[in-house]
């Protein structure tokens, strides 16, 4: 193999990856496609040079392929911004060769806009989370269709049935008088809210098993407000605290700070940051109203805001925001905790 050092951008497709590779002048020394295997890639970069980086965009699969790429031959594996790089493109046309050559000259002048590569027992964790909120999303929907079900046919529960979903108001549904086929459909639905909170249940066995073993999710569980759903999301989508520089950036990448959209004499807000985990936004969101509930701190910053005139929306936001910050401070020291009680043993 050659010592010239090579740069190498790579537009991920499942089904085949366009494979740019430049040298250090920026002549393009091949832009060609392969199936999307590691060894068929490995194949075409080996023989050009000494391999200085390689950059995949960030897309489904795209992690999963550069970790075991870097892996299997040893080279740096760095996923790239999405956004970011199209802002980049000199020219308004898109094709796989012009991506793959974009990403290989960002390499090659240091101006690759870098994600994080979440090492293989996050991205598992992140796999489980997610499911988990997928169940959650369609437990309040199946909710939702019972309640206009109700609505639509002008049903109305007794007082005496108390708040929705518990036991008095189930056995309310089980018995009221209605049609054959509305109660068909009442009986379907909650056959359908059974079955989710069953499967979102052993979920939750599961992300309990993980949280044992792991001792960052042990030390967020230690955090008033930290249940072990919050715990494993924060884990799963931030994976480590230490690599992000400052708390202001942190809350940042939770999506929790505004926008500045300063021109000239202008300086205002723009709503907040919209590349954000939506799950872990909403998370922290909903641990914010628990905070300003349960916690004084945070009780009386939501109270100060809103005596200002600020719309509760922004002041829990902003409860949220300072609340992640704190967080940021007390986990940062725990650096890497080691991957290994991520792992979920077999029953």
């Amino acid at each position: 193999m050659s010592s010239v050092p090579v740069f190498v951008g790579l537009d991920y497709h499942s089904g085949s990856i366009q494979v740019c590779v430049v040298d250090a002048a920026g002549k393009v020394l091949v832009n060609a496609k392969r199936a999307s295997t590691v060894l068929d890639v490995a194949s075409i970069i080996e023989p050009l040079g000494g391999v200085q980086r390689v950059a995949i965009e960030a897309c489904s699969g795209a992690a999963d392929f550069g970790d075991h790429l870097s892996r299997h031959t040893g080279w740096r594996v760095v996923l790239s911004h999405t956004g970011m790089v199209a802002r980049m493109r000199s020219s308004i046309d898109k094709t796989d060769r012009t991506d793959a050559r974009v990403l290989a000259d960002l390499c090659r002048t240091g101006y690759l806009p870098e994600v994080w590569l979440a090492p293989e027992p996050i991205r598992e964790l992140r796999t489980l989370v997610r499911r988990r909120h997928q169940l959650t999303d369609g437990l309040r929907q199946t909710k939702q269709r019972i309640k206009a079900l109700l609505r639509e046919k002008r049903l109305v529960p007794p007082p005496e049935t108390g708040a929705r979903w518990t036991k008095r108001y189930r056995r309310w549904l089980e018995t009221v008088q209605v049609s054959l086929t509305t109660r068909m459909v009442i009986n379907d639905l909650l056959g359908s809210l059974d079955a989710e909170s069953a499967r979102r249940a052993r979920l939750d066995g599961a992300l309990r098993l993980i949280g044992e073993g792991d001792r960052l999710i042990r030390k967020l569980l230690g955090i008033k407000g930290v249940g072990i759903v919050t715990a494993c999301t924060l884990r799963a989508v931030v994976g480590r605290f230490d690599r992000f520089r400052n708390a202001k950036q942190f809350a940042r990448y939770c999506g929790l700070t505004p926008r500045n959209v300063s021109s000239g004499e202008r300086t205002g807000d723009s709503g907040l940051v919209r590349a954000a985990d939506p799950g872990l936004k909403s998370m922290l969101v909903q641990v914010a109203h628990r905070a300003a509930r349960f916690e004084a701190k945070w009780c009386t910053m939501l109270e100060g805001m809103l005596e200002r005139g600020k719309p509760k929306c922004v002041a829990i936001v902003a409860v949220a925001n300072r609340w992640a910050r704190c967080v940021w401070h007390e986990m940062k020291v725990l650096g890497e905790p080691g991957l290994e009680g991520l792992a979920l043993k077999a029953a």
